[in-house]
């Protein structure tokens, strides 16, 4: 078996591989910013502190960065058969593993901007005020852009370990790029694809490390 051969064989893996890693971060960024608001909120119950949305989100965080990925994707692939006995169509695997990705890598996404977010000055806020910006004028015009410069650097590390992590999918069948990589393997008995497999993670986080760092730099204070 040819190269060639090998690399249009692995070509719909690769398709399955980036539309997942571009359909988590779509999801996952803006998700991992609500729970960090989620995180941070404070509510008034009766004269006393009351933080359900905050204890929720705590919860939610711990559950998702303490257990495997690999195990969360089998609980939202194998959870409606088993808890509602819903049947599972061959369809699902694409919407199971977004599912669980988005949701697991909100969860880290959310600690990132809440670091981000409690590390600006309390100055800045009592300046915008003074200046008459809203609450949501003063977050996502002054505090937002400052954030995310600081966050860039993390939010890269979390982005390129989501590019290894597309691998983990193959646990519910999912054809990306790894598991088409043992297929064909046992199929040809090579290790061949592996290394092509192996090549194109590389390629493809080479590439995100590129773009992130450009963007790092057109961020960056100091040129």
């Amino acid at each position: 078996m040819t190269i060639q051969s090998i690399i249009s064989q692995l070509g719909e893996g690769m398709l399955k591989t980036v539309m997942l890693f571009f359909s988590t971060l779509i999801l996952a960024l803006p998700l991992g910013l609500l729970v960090a608001f989620a995180r941070m909120s404070k509510f008034h119950l009766f004269n006393k502190k009351f933080k359900p949305i905050r204890l929720l989100a705590q919860v939610f965080i711990s559950i998702m960065r303490g257990t495997p990925l690999m195990l969360q994707i089998m609980v939202v692939y194998f959870g409606p058969y088993y808890l509602f006995g819903i049947k599972i169509s061959a369809s699902y695997q694409v919407y199971a593993a977004v599912i669980a990705f988005a949701v697991n890598y909100a969860a880290y996404f959310a600690e990132i901007y809440r670091g981000g977010i409690e590390s600006m000055p309390k100055g800045q806020y009592e300046a915008a005020k003074i200046l008459g910006f809203s609450k949501t004028q003063t977050f996502f015009r002054i505090i937002f852009p400052q954030v995310m410069k600081r966050i860039l650097p993390s939010i890269t590390n979390e982005v390129i370990t989501l590019v290894k992590d597309t691998s983990l999918a193959f646990v519910i069948a999912y054809a990306e790029m790894f598991t088409m990589a043992k297929r064909i393997a046992a199929k040809e008995t090579s290790m061949i694809p592996f290394v092509a497999a192996g090549i194109f993670y590389y390629i493809f986080n080479l590439a995100v490390a590129i773009v992130m760092n450009r963007i790092e730099k057109k961020m960056s204070y100091y040129k």
